[in-house]
């Protein structure tokens, strides 16, 4: 072995390319180019075209933009809940208004204005319920439909079809599929 032979590191030592075998005995691929001495490697031309590399470009750009718009997403999410929040107590504000003022008149001689202001307090407060999306519903002698109603009671009604609703004990509000609450009712039973 010469001087230059054993200065060199043992990973550099290997046969030529075609010295190179597997342990089959049949040749082994080509190893790919070393860096030089210097460190730099060598440039080999790219098997990828120009239009590859645009491709490719564009792909990381297009991640890039899908991950900016999760990011503003995720920040704005929150301010448009409390900007929704505030839109729905800002609705509510004129019912609890006339609600104090009906309360200021509690002690007035004649109960029925009073009865009446409430009466008109609730009417505006089913409206703005309505307004956002969710409206009153509190229909009898409909058929029982699981979608929009609760069934509180079974009750025997001779004169009407069994599944029909006769009662409605408490109001539910919005539309099937998008309810605050459905009704609780009273349905007819079968007949025997």
């Amino acid at each position: 072995m010469s001087d230059q032979e054993q200065t060199r590191p043992a990973e550099d030592r290997s046969p030529p390319d075609s010295e190179q075998t597997s342990p089959e005995g049949t040749p082994a691929p080509p190893t790919p180019p070393r860096p030089s001495e210097a460190g730099e490697q060598e440039t080999a031309p790219s098997p990828r075209g120009p239009e590859v590399e645009e491709l490719e470009d564009r792909w990381r750009r297009a991640l890039a933009d899908l991950d900016n718009l999760r990011k503003r997403y995720a920040r704005e999410l929150p301010r448009e809940r409390e900007a929704e929040r505030a839109k729905v107590a800002a609705a509510f504000l004129p019912v609890v208004d006339n609600l104090e003022l009906a309360l200021a008149h509690a002690g007035a001689d004649d109960p029925g204005a009073i009865v009446s202001g409430v009466r008109a307090v609730r009417d505006q407060a089913v409206e703005v319920l309505r307004s956002l999306g969710y409206p009153r519903h509190e229909e009898t002698g409909v058929p029982f439909d699981p979608g929009q109603h609760e069934v509180v009671t079974v009750v025997d009604e001779p004169d009407t079809a069994p599944g029909t609703v006769v009662q409605v004990l408490r109001p539910g509000y919005g539309e099937p599929g998008r309810q605050l609450r459905p009704a609780a009712v009273a349905v007819s039973g079968k007949q025997e």
